[in-house]
Formats: structure tokens, C-alpha cells, sequence
């Protein structure tokens, strides 16, 4: 998102954690600005009783918690690595410094806001959708034109079942059904239980 050498010209630390671990907390107070460099790490409401409900994956590249730096309010979710991995954060401040010097990163911000938003409306409609393979199907869809969540070179969706039942609003064992009347449907298949997209557009599979 932010140039690396930008970032650590402005001070930014490199921080190493191991999966599992929390970055910060929902409704905790931001101090930084976080860019993935390795790995990957989901964003997540979590349940007085401890259950997980995945709101995003954060891929290399990517940032995390900028919300609450940009409206000045508390974390809205859970940072957790989903993996072992590598992050630059940056203070707060020279965040919001470098945001009103450049335009056009500012532009860019407001731009990966509104991404995100679109997708919170494409959850919010396919979690009211009663055809679970269509809400898996424009789910992976959308991964897959956004190069998101699906690897480039072999297509696994890098998912977990539960994950794309926290996105979809359906229970896990809707999730594992559905994709298997997939798979049989020449939509995707399976390996190990690893799933993997066709090489066709999601799209045109229905």
C-alpha cells in the first residue's frame, strides 16, 4: 500500500509474530499503521463465548486497523496471524502526517475504504441470499477477480471452511454440502481437502 522504504524512512519497525498471535484488539486504541510484508493475518469479532467471526484476510502488501487511525476511534476488530508473519508498523501520527502531504496516497486510501465497504455490501447481500452455492460461488468469484484469498498460481482457496461461513452467514456444514455439489458441478475441486478453483470463471459455472 505504502512504499516499504517510504515507511522506514519514516520510522517504521519491523515486527515478526507467530500464528496465532494477536496484533491488537477490538476496541482497543490505535497507536500504528500496519502493512503486512509476509504471511497473512485475519481481521475478526470475537464472541464473549470465543468464537471467531472472520471479517477479512489480510494478504502481503495489504494494511490492517488503518479505520481507527483515519476516524480516530477504536479498533473495530481482532488482528490475529493466521500464520507466522512479518509487519511494518509506523506511528500513528506520521501516518496521518504523510496522508495530508500526499494526495494521491490519501486518494488511495479513501479508494481502499470504499473497497472494502463494496464488499461488506456483498456480504451483507449474499448472507440474505438462500442459495448457498451462490453465495459460495460470487463469494470466491469476488476473490478471484480481486486476486484475493485464491492463489495465482494453482487457485486454492485460501480459506478455511469456517472462514467462508463467517463471510457467508452459513453454517459450517452448509459450507462443506455446497462445496461438494460443486466440486460435482465442475466449479472447483478437491485435494487433500484443500479446495481449488477451476480454471474457468466462477462466474460461468452456475
Amino acid at each position: 500500500m505504502i512504499d516499504i522504504e517510504t515507511l522506514i524512512s519514516l520510522g517504521a519497525v519491523s515486527k515478526q509474530v507467530s500464528a496465532g498471535e494477536m496484533l491488537f484488539l477490538e476496541e482497543g486504541s490505535a497507536h500504528f499503521y500496519n502493512q503486512l510484508i509476509s504471511g497473512r493475518v485475519r481481521c475478526v469479532n470475537i464472541t464473549d463465548e470465543g468464537k471467531e467471526f472472520t471479517q477479512m484476510i489480510i494478504q502481503p502488501g495489504e494494511c490492517f486497523g488503518e479505520l481507527a487511525l483515519i476516524d480516530d476511534q477504536p479498533y473495530a476488530v481482532t488482528a490475529i496471524a493466521d500464520t507466522d508473519a512479518v509487519y511494518l508498523r509506523l506511528n500513528g501520527d506520521a501516518f496521518r502526517q504523510l496522508l495530508k502531504e500526499d494526495t494521491e496516497l490519501h486518494l488511495a486510501f479513501t479508494q481502499l475504504l470504499c473497497r472494502r465497504l463494496r464488499f461488506k455490501y456483498l456480504l451483507s447481500k449474499e448472507q440474505a441470499n438462500q442459495n448457498p452455492r451462490h453465495s459460495i460461488l460470487n463469494l470466491l468469484n469476488y476473490f478471484k477477480q480481486t486476486k484475493q484469498n485464491v492463489c495465482s498460481q494453482c487457485s486454492k482457496v485460501m480459506l478455511t471452511r469456517q472462514q467462508i461461513a463467517d463471510m457467508t452467514g452459513l453454517r459450517v456444514e452448509t459450507v462443506i454440502r455446497a462445496i461438494r455439489q460443486l466440486e460435482e458441478q465442475g466449479v472447483l475441486w478437491i485435494n487433500n481437502g484443500k479446495v481449488y478453483l477451476s480454471s474457468y470463471d466462477c462466474a460461468h459455472r452456475k
